[in-house]
């Protein structure tokens, strides 16, 4: 049974289409931006301030119209120079944390399908993600070699270097879970814990890299029961993206084979919430969901004998 509201479930006109080039709403041209407008309320010129990032006036230029990734020291010792206010400061540490997520990744345009690409600048810039997941691990928390058997499953006919570039995309999504932030809150349903997924050994793999993400602080992994969850699982998966950079609050990911959705409307966004807050509520506490874990990792070492 789903828990999703039929009006949620028909909803379709908050949907944010993924239209035009993400480069061009890049944080790395909204640092610049604001490093121009601080630097033009102030009444200095680019020469007055190329001393102060130990550079020329193009490369001050250079930052301000985003054309070269931020240094966390340049952009430190002109917040600095500006005196800007301590709120600020953190909008402008949020926007060079983003920028350099979103850098990472141009490299793998050509493997990244369109909807797909906002949705790794967003989780660079989020301060908490909350994802359901009804038959796979999710993306963030996957091993190569399990993410390498979805792939090929989803991509029939891609080269091996497709493949290979498409598994290395979603390694390198991985690299926000070495910061503090975002927050990641997983809750996985049971059934992703028997589908064995690659064979014993590429799931064991997973299964106990699980336990090892969820000793993180900023990470917590939770079962949903089958004998919890029957009335609360929706039969898709969800992602609640958490922002306080200034920017929307928060807004709800529904991927699709091909297409995904960006709903922000707090009405939709509400009822979502409300989903996720029956299954946290339906989720085995770490203790229990570690035991879960456990045993699922024991009856692969048992199939490998």
């Amino acid at each position: 049974m789903s828990a999703v509201p039929k009006s949620v479930e028909a909803a379709t006109a908050s949907v944010i289409a993924m239209k035009g080039d993400p480069k061009q709403a890049a944080a790395a041209r909204l640092l610049g931006d604001q490093l121009r407008r601080l630097r033009q309320e102030r009444g200095l010129g680019l020469k007055d301030v190329a001393p102060v990032i130990r550079g020329s006036v193009s490369k001050v230029s250079r930052l301000e119209r985003g054309e070269s990734p931020p240094k966390d020291r340049d952009v430190q010792d002109l917040v600095r120079f500006y005196r800007v206010s301590p709120e600020l400061a953190h909008e402008i540490e949020g926007l060079v944390q983003q920028a350099r997520n979103e850098e990472w990744w141009q490299q793998y345009l050509d493997v990244t399908p369109g909807f797909l690409k906002r949705l790794i600048s967003l989780e660079g810039a989020a301060a908490k993600i909350c994802t359901y997941e009804t038959h796979v691990v999710p993306g963030l928390l996957q091993t190569p070699a399990y993410a390498r058997v979805l792939v090929q499953a989803a991509m029939p006919g891609a080269t091996m270097e497709e493949i290979d570039r498409r598994v290395a995309l979603r390694m390198g999504r991985q690299r926000i879970l070495d910061q503090q932030r975002p927050a990641v809150v997983a809750l996985l349903d049971e059934g992703v814990l028997h589908r064995c997924v690659g064979g014993p050994d590429v799931m064991r793999e997973q299964l106990e890299r699980l336990q090892e993400l969820a000793g993180l602080d900023h990470v917590n992994i939770r079962v949903v029961p089958f004998k919890r969850g029957v009335d609360v699982t929706p039969s898709y998966p969800i992602s609640h993206l958490y922002f306080d950079d200034g920017g929307p609050a928060e807004l709800v990911y529904l991927e699709h084979i091909n297409s995904a959705q960006y709903l922000t409307r707090p009405k939709e966004i509400d009822q979502y919430r409300s989903v996720l807050d029956r299954l946290r509520d339906a989720a085995s506490r770490w203790e229990e969901s570690n035991a879960l874990l456990a045993t699922a990792i024991g009856r692969c070492r048992s199939d490998q004998v």
